[in-house]
């Protein structure tokens, strides 16, 4: 079969910029899709095409004819989703052929993309499920497949959920980096330096942030990755200096983690590294960061979210304002960079602004980056929070919009995030 995925473009609405003139708060992403990238690596018997309009906007201008595809798999995040349904029934109306949609936003909230132009919906991590999916529509029956919504007939098999094991990470595959390499020079980290490769090591999460939509691509289960497929893809890289391991805790298995961090040091590959971590592992287990180190790593994104105990309880992030500096101070005696996410509440007043801003300053966090509490449908704080949003068009659910009546005036709360982004934003520029 002839196969064209597509990754969706930049996309998004900004309520500061529309009603207020603030256009300074814009989130670009710039990676590559490596979720389809590793689609692609298990489909070794089919031609597969990836068209990324992240980088080229207007690749699709044909609708796909050129390539001539017999199916279509489309990934996207929430903020995305209006424009993945969009895609697709441009494609569906132009091609004919079966349209799958997979990713986040599938995962977290399926029923959304239940529309005629859609036949099949991939709930979760989709390597090997999609991979069934072709073998089946290739045979030409209709499948039902665990982990794959069916949305071709008026009465579709009941949905099963995937239990997901190793098997699903085929690791023996390697993800398809040549059919993006092209882009390869575009793919970079702010505040970084220099292109980047992204290489995943593990998937899910151990815990359950209420905010999160992790656990929901895994059934809740934390997967790790061989450590022989792991070395593989990072040299499979190249020359690329710079590899995200983009898993959503790399440190969720603290042996396997340190296992890992022996073979890189061993195979001696001369990545620097980037890494997620969670502040209380590093306060826990600092020999573990220390080996990390000499393994290459370079920077971690730690999700610290707020500076209040209560309001961390009230995330259930199971961690503590305390463990979030003794990891800071781990960190910086390593000489270990840090991208610190936070989460600014729409119910956030000028004391909450300020004692954030005065952490940060205190802290010589390398690289703060406050988000605005945005809950993703299918998450418990969504569920949590829904008879307070007023605002349901998924394009707004950039993370820089507040989708919640905010307790300031809305111009001065937008007026204030932006100033405070600016600032903490400053040293990409």
């Amino acid at each position: 079969m002839k196969i064209l995925l597509v990754n969706p473009p930049n996309c998004g609405k900004s309520i500061p910029e529309e009603r207020y003139g603030i256009d300074a708060i814009k989130m670009i992403f710039r990676g590559e899709p490596l979720s389809l990238e590793t689609l692609a690596g298990n489909l070794p018997d089919h031609e597969v095409d990836i068209v990324d309009l992240k980088v080229e906007p207007d690749a699709l201008d044909d609708d796909g004819r050129a390539f001539q595809p017999d199916l279509v798999g489309i990934t996207g995040v929430t903020c995305e989703a209006n424009t993945v349904l969009a895609i697709a029934r441009r494609l569906k109306e132009a091609l004919n052929v079966p349209v799958v949609i997979g990713g986040p936003h599938a995962s977290c909230d399926p029923s959304f993309f239940k529309r005629p132009w859609v036949d099949y919906i991939v709930v979760g991590l989709g390597t090997l499920s999609f991979r069934q999916l072709v073998d089946g529509l290739e045979k030409g029956r209709q499948v039902s497949i665990p982990g794959v919504m069916c949305n071709v007939t008026a009465h579709p098999p009941a949905f099963v959920p995937r239990q997901y094991t190793a098997e699903d990470l085929v690791d023996h595959r390697s993800p398809r980096y040549d059919l993006v390499a092209r882009h390869r020079d575009q793919y970079v980290m702010s505040g970084a330096g220099g292109k980047v490769g992204f290489v995943a090591s593990a998937f899910g999460c151990t815990h359950g942030c209420s905010f999160c939509a992790i656990p929901s691509l895994t059934g809740g289960r934390y997967l790790t990755r061989s450590i022989d497929a792991v070395i593989r893809d990072i040299e499979l890289l190249g020359d690329v200096p710079l590899v995200r391991l983009v898993d959503a805790n790399t440190f969720g298995n603290e042996k396997s983690a340190a296992a890992l961090a022996r073979r890189i040091i061993d195979a001696d590959l001369g990545k620097r590294l980037v890494a997620d971590v969670r502040a209380d592992s590093v306060a826990r287990n600092p020999e573990l960061f220390e080996l990390w180190r000499r393994a290459g790593l370079a920077i971690v994104v730690i999700g610290f979210e707020e500076i209040s105990d209560a309001r961390l309880a009230a995330f259930n992030k199971r961690s503590t304002h305390q463990a979030s500096q003794e990891a800071i101070e781990v960190l910086k005696s390593l000489g270990i960079r840090i991208v610190g996410d936070f989460i600014v509440s729409p119910e956030y007043g000028h004391e909450d602004f300020e004692r954030l801003e005065e952490f940060v300053d205190r802290s010589s966090i390398d690289l703060p980056i406050p988000a605005i509490l945005t809950p993703i449908p299918g998450t418990p704080l969504y569920e949590e929070l829904k008879p307070r949003i007023n605002n349901h068009d998924l394009d707004y659910y950039t993370f820089t919009n507040a989708v919640m009546p905010t307790r300031l005036a809305e111009h001065e709360f937008y007026s204030i995030y932006a100033q405070m982004l600016k600032r903490f934003l400053a040293p990409l520029h």
